[in-house]
C-alpha cells in the first residue's frame, strides 16, 4: 500500500474529526503465548490503517488544528542492542522519513508531551475499551488536566468513541484496497487448488491444513484465521479447528482456510468428497447449498439491503430440504418458524477487510443496512445434517459450504474468489486429473 493511500485516509479522519478535536490510536500490544515466547506480531488494524506502521509500542495521534504537524506519532527509539534481537526499528526520525508522519517523539516521552496536546482540543475521539492499559492512561492524562484546570489549564469537554467513524470508513474499500484483496483472494484460491488435488482417504484432516500453510507462506501471506478442515461428522461441526481425523473414503470434507496478504484477509471454503466422487445424497444436498449461494450472489447488488441475499439463500435452502423430505409443511411456514435453522443455522455472510469478520454495522437504526459500492462481504450459505435418530442414514454427517468473498459494485456482484472451482462436476474433474 503507498503512503499516499495512508495519507488520505488519515486526510479524511481529521475532515470528520475537526479542528477542535484530536484523534488518538493506540498500537497493538505484543502478546505472550507462553513464559517468554511470544506471538507473532500483528498490528491494530485501526492503527494500521491509517499509518502503515507495523511496530509496537507505538501511538498514533492526529491533531487537525495543530500548527506544528497535524500527525504526531510516538514510536520506540532505535536501539542497536535491542534491534540485534528483535529486528530494525524506525524511530522517530525514520517514521517522519520513511511513514509520512508530520512530528514524532519517542514513546517514552508521551506522558510529558501528549497531555499538551491533549489540552489544546474540545473533543478527544479515541476508541475506548480496545486496550484497557491504554484506558488507564488516558483516564490520567485527563485527570491531570483536571487538576490544573484552576490554574487556567483547559480540559476536554467530550470523548466520541473514534470507531463510529472509523469503522464506517474502513467499509468502503478504495481501489488499492480491492487490488489487495483480489491478490489475497488469488493467493487462497491456489492454496485450496493445492489442498483439492491433494486430499484422498488415508490422509489426516491436518496434511490438508498444511498444504494451505505451506502454500500461504509460499506468498508471503499467512492464514488469517485457523483452517477448519473437517472430514465426516466433523464437517457439520460449524468452527471444527481440531483438524486431526482420518479421511475415510466416502466422506465429505469441508475446508473453510483463507490467507492475510498485506493486512488484507480472504475467506473461502469449499466442500469435496474424499474419495474424488459425491454420492447421490452429498450431490443432492450439494445442489441445493451450489443454487443457494449463487442466488446470495445475485442479491449482493447495489441497493439491495443487507439481509437480501440471506433471505434468497433461506428460501431455496427450505425448499431444498422440504424436497429431500428432511423438513415437512409449506415452505413459507417453515420460513416463518425458522425450521431451516436445524440444517442452516448461521447468517450467508459477514462483512470481510483488514478483519476477516470485518468492521461496519448492519443495520443503521432498526433497518438493515443498503449495499453500496466499495463493500465486500463473504456469501457462505450452507447445509449440516449431522447423525440423527429423526434423519434417513443416508443423509447422516452431510456438512456442506460453500463460501467466496463478494464486492459490491454499480455493474453488480464481483467474486473476488471467482477463480476456484465449485460446480460439483468441476471438482470431480479437478480430483480425477490428479
Amino acid at each position: 500500500m503507498k503512503l499516499q493511500e495512508f495519507a488520505r485516509r488519515r486526510n479524511q479522519l481529521m475532515r470528520m474529526v475537526g479542528r477542535d478535536g484530536v484523534a488518538i490510536l493506540p498500537s497493538a500490544p505484543v502478546r505472550m503465548r507462553s513464559r517468554d515466547v511470544e506471538y507473532r506480531y500483528r498490528q491494530d488494524s485501526d492503527f494500521y490503517y491509517l499509518s502503515g506502521f507495523a511496530e509496537p509500542d507505538a501511538v498514533a495521534v492526529l491533531v487537525p488544528g495543530r500548527k506544528n504537524g497535524e500527525y504526531v506519532l510516538f514510536c520506540r527509539e532505535r536501539d542497536e542492542e535491542k534491534e540485534l534481537w528483535d529486528g530494525a526499528r524506525a524511530g522517530p526520525d525514520g517514521a517522519i522519513e520513511s511513514y509520512g508522519v508530520d512530528d514524532a517523539f519517542p514513546i517514552d516521552d508521551i506522558d510529558d508531551i501528549l497531555p499538551g496536546i491533549i489540552e489544546s482540543c474540545t473533543r478527544v475521539y479515541y476508541t475506548m475499551g480496545m486496550y484497557t492499559d491504554f484506558d488507564i492512561r488516558i483516564a490520567d492524562w485527563i485527570n491531570s488536566l483536571r487538576s490544573r484546570e484552576s490554574k487556567g489549564v483547559h480540559t476536554p469537554q467530550e470523548f466520541v468513541a473514534l470507531d463510529h467513524l472509523l469503522h464506517d470508513m474502513r467499509l468502503y474499500k478504495s481501489r488499492a484496497e480491492v487490488s489487495a484483496m483480489r491478490k489475497s483472494a488469488k493467493v487462497a484460491v491456489g492454496a485450496h487448488e493445492r489442498a483439492i488435488r491433494t486430499v484422498r482417504a488415508g490422509l489426516y484432516e491436518y496434511e490438508v491444513e498444511a498444504e494451505f500453510r505451506h502454500e500461504f507462506r509460499r506468498s508471503d501471506a499467512w492464514v488469517s484465521y485457523n483452517p477448519i478442515v473437517g472430514s465426516g461428522a466433523n464437517s457439520c461441526t460449524l468452527h471444527y479447528v481440531d483438524n486431526n481425523q482420518q479421511l475415510a473414503d466416502g466422506d465429505l470434507l469441508l475446508i473453510d482456510a483463507g490467507c492475510e496478504l498485506d493486512y488484507y484477509a480472504s475467506d473461502i471454503t469449499r466442500t469435496i468428497p474424499v474419495n474424488g466422487k459425491f454420492s447421490p445424497e452429498q450431490r443432492a444436498v450439494y445442489d441445493i447449498v451450489l443454487e443457494a449461494q449463487l442466488a446470495a450472489i445475485d442479491k449482493t447488488r447495489k441497493g439491495n439491503h443487507w439481509n437480501e441475499p440471506h433471505d434468497a439463500a433461506v428460501k431455496i435452502i427450505t425448499r431444498g430440504l422440504k424436497r429431500l423430505g428432511l423438513l415437512n409443511g409449506t415452505p413459507a411456514k417453515l420460513i416463518k418458524d425458522g425450521a431451516y435453522r436445524q440444517f442452516f443455522m448461521h447468517r450467508t455472510g459477514h462483512w470481510i477487510g483488514m478483519d476477516v469478520h470485518d468492521v461496519g454495522d448492519y443495520k443503521v437504526g432498526d433497518q438493515w443496512r443498503l449495499l453500496e459500492p466499495g463493500m465486500v462481504t463473504t456469501v457462505e450459505p450452507g447445509i449440516y445434517i449431522a447423525a440423527q435418530s429423526n434423519i434417513p442414514t443416508r443423509f447422516h454427517n452431510i456438512g456442506i459450504r460453500i463460501e467466496d468473498d463478494v464486492l459490491v459494485t454499480t455493474k453488480g456482484p464481483d467474486v473476488l474468489s471467482k477463480g476456484l472451482v465449485k460446480h460439483p462436476d468441476e471438482i470431480e474433474a479437478m480430483m480425477a486429473a490428479s
